[in-house]
């Protein structure tokens, strides 16, 4: 059976929000807070990107924002500056691919056909797939900015698929698999340890589409 494979990014084909945490770590300790605990203000953080928005930039702004607002004394420039700092630390890191996932692809790719999808800011997603050196295996690389059921159901009449013969990949529930099952095509969860804490959720089961949830990414090959 030939099928199409929705593959997610982030965290699915390449570590990305552990960079993230590493500065939500170094930002919490910088701002010393004597009254609120460790996880007091990342609740408080968490609540900023919310509204902020994805990407890089808006990690920057949610940061910025977040210690204008629990900051204990006068801010300064040279304050704002360090957070800026902090930030930037997560585009020092090059991008690594997890374990097995270019083994893998090329498993799939002469087998199915692969689309990348991912949300985003679009220059920033773009500039991943890029830098990942396996573009190569994917049919399409879609950038959305949002991974909602009106997502995947546009999707489903772009591809003129049976939605029985599609599956989508990823890490995330709230955005990769409950929306997905829920516009009634297949999903595979792979857990990362590191999955960002707003897109956590329950995953909920419903009729129509089958869930497979694998340990790592090559254990795609096991079953496709």
């Amino acid at each position: 059976m030939k099928y199409t494979f929705l593959i997610d990014a982030d965290d699915t084909l390449w570590e990305n929000n552990i960079y993230f945490e590493r500065a939500i770590h170094a930002f919490i300790t910088f701002l010393n807070h004597t009254h609120l605990s460790r996880e007091e203000v990342r609740t408080v953080l968490d609540d900023v990107e919310q509204h902020m928005g994805y990407g890089s930039a808006n990690f920057t702004k949610s940061l910025v924002a977040t210690y204008h607002r629990l900051a204990e004394k006068a801010v300064h420039e040279v304050d704002i500056q360090r957070v800026h700092q902090i930030a930037a630390q997560i585009h020092a890191q090059p991008l690594q691919l997890l374990a097995g996932v270019r083994e893998t692809l090329a498993y799939l790719f002469p087998r199915h056909h692969l689309v990348l999808l991912t949300k985003g800011e679009a220059k920033e997603q773009q500039l991943k797939v890029e830098q990942s050196g396996i573009a190569e295996f994917f049919r399409r690389v879609i950038i959305v900015p949002e991974k909602e059921v009106a997502t995947y159901q546009m999707l489903i009449s772009e591809l003129h698929i049976d939605k029985q013969h599609i599956w989508m990949v990823g890490n995330s529930p709230r955005s990769d698999i409950n929306p997905a099952l829920a516009a009634g095509i297949n999903a595979v969860f792979i857990p990362h340890p590191h999955t960002w804490r707003l897109e956590h959720a329950e995953i909920q089961q419903v009729q129509g589409g089958r869930l497979l949830t694998l340990s790592t990414f090559a254990d795609l090959q096991l079953h496709f």
